[in-house]
């Protein structure tokens, strides 16, 4: 395959991960200060570091999809190394959910005290997200591997 067919996706995968960083360095110490003011430190901190540990899988899962993409550049797409790529891509996913579904209950006070019932729904829909993505690479994972052990047998039989 060509070099570079995949450079729509790669400039994608960088794309989604600038907004994200810019969030963990400009906006989620902005959002602390701010809200340092007008709730108690003993929620805030908390949610804070769960934000902080679910960029950490969020930003090695689009390290695996920069991987899986230029093993697709290389005619790698049906090996091991793909389907290993995309297992980290699904634990990343689920790891991703957990976190977040441990923020919900930090958050509810939070929401409680700033009557904004959005600060719940926001969370609720990145574990929506991560799971879709978990279940698809998942799907994804399972079919490549099958295609690889197809492609071992019909070698083999020639």
């Amino acid at each position: 395959m060509k070099q570079g067919t995949t450079l729509f996706l790669k400039i994608a995968v960088v794309l989604i991960g600038i907004p994200v960083l810019a969030l963990c360095i400009f906006g989620l110490p902005w959002i602390a200060k701010e809200a340092a003011v007008h709730y108690a430190a003993y929620l805030l901190y908390p949610v804070l570091i769960g934000m902080y540990a679910a960029a950490i899988p969020f930003f090695f899962a689009l390290y695996q999809a920069l991987k899986l993409l230029s093993y697709i550049d290389k005619n790698k797409a049906f090996s091991e190394l793909s389907v290993k790529a995309l297992k980290n891509i699904k634990y990343c996913a689920i790891t991703i959910s957990i976190l977040y579904a441990g923020l919900i209950p930090l958050l509810i006070p939070i929401a409680d005290a700033d009557d904004a019932p959005g600060a719940v729904g926001f969370p609720i829909i990145i574990i929506f997200a991560s799971s879709v993505i978990a279940v698809f690479a998942a799907v994804l994972q399972k079919l490549l591997k099958e295609a690889i052990d197809i492609k071992s047998e019909n070698d083999l039989t020639v």
